[in-house]
């Protein structure tokens, strides 16, 4: 089971040339991942986040454009001792339109310092694949 998020191109995230902004992408991989969060249990009050972005990237194959509907499927494509990494693949009917990943870690904010995952959150992140995901603990 991969998680999937679906957006609808506004036209504000598309540039003068009639297609969606490079930096919309962006936006549209932070909602997939916030969506991910979600379902992993760990949608906490920002006092108590346990995550910081250390990565992203994203490959742009075709040009997406507005009114479009756009299906961000997440996968966990690997699992670390205190990072996670998240695969999205952003499809339209017209195929495939982009590629982003995105490398998590879970960071206590207090100590300023890296944490290994939690089970329960390990658990979960293996379950989003079905158990899939490669896992390397270091």
């Amino acid at each position: 089971m991969s998680h999937h998020w679906e957006v609808k191109v506004r036209a504000n995230e598309t540039d003068g040339l009639g297609h969606v902004s490079n930096i919309s992408y962006f936006i549209y991989l932070e909602e997939a991942r916030i969506e991910v969060f979600r379902e992993l249990g760990t949608m906490l009050s920002m006092n108590d986040w346990p995550f910081i972005l250390a990565s992203t990237t994203c490959d742009y194959i075709q040009q997406a454009y507005f009114d479009e509907r756009l299906d961000i499927e997440t996968t966990i494509s690997r699992i670390g001792n205190t990072s996670f990494e998240m695969t999205h693949d952003i499809s339209s009917n017209r195929g495939l339109i982009a590629r982003g990943k995105a490398v998590v870690v879970h960071f206590d904010f207090e100590t300023q310092q890296t944490e290994p995952l939690k089970d329960e959150i390990r658990e979960k992140l293996t379950a989003i694949n079905k158990g899939t995901a490669v896992e390397e603990r270091r």
